[in-house]
């Protein structure tokens, strides 16, 4: 009897800093290997780029002075087996500062690329803001067949 692999989410809260994001993007390859995708797969490598871009966002522009005692973030991430679309969504808890994309000019610089490699890996992303603050930053990757 052939185990079939259905859709499948993952949930979970990460505390706002550096190490958390680096857990969430982690904790997203893990879920992916459940879902058939493995660690080296154009998927999984495509989503944790996704993942770690958005965390480190949420990190730096998503929370009240980049404290983890404000809650953190929250990671989704809904995937099934390939052909699919793995939805990727990071919500935080300041919803004022609304992401967009730049382009950076500055070779040099150290940061400002982060939604330009998500616009670029994604099929889709967009921001939903929620409640009295706060909003969700969502991206979507179109799983090629394996």
């Amino acid at each position: 009897m052939k185990t079939e692999i259905t859709s499948s989410v993952l949930c979970r809260r990460f505390p706002a800093t550096d190490y958390g994001a680096h857990l969430a993007r982690r904790r997203a390859v893990f879920h992916l290997t459940g879902c058939g995708h493995p660690p080296k797969s154009d998927t999984s490598t495509a989503v944790a780029l996704i993942v770690s871009e958005l965390a480190a966002n949420a990190v730096r522009h998503g929370s009240a002075s980049g404290e983890a005692a404000d809650g953190g973030f929250r990671l989704r991430v809904t995937a099934g087996p390939a052909p699919c679309t793995v939805r990727v969504e990071v919500s935080d808890t300041l919803g004022g500062v609304l992401p967009w994309l730049t382009r950076c000019d500055d070779g040099e610089a150290e940061s400002g690329r982060g939604l330009l490699l998500v616009d670029s890996v994604a099929a889709r992303w967009g921001v939903t803001p929620h409640g009295p603050a706060g909003k969700t930053v969502w991206a979507e990757y179109d799983a090629p067949p394996p």
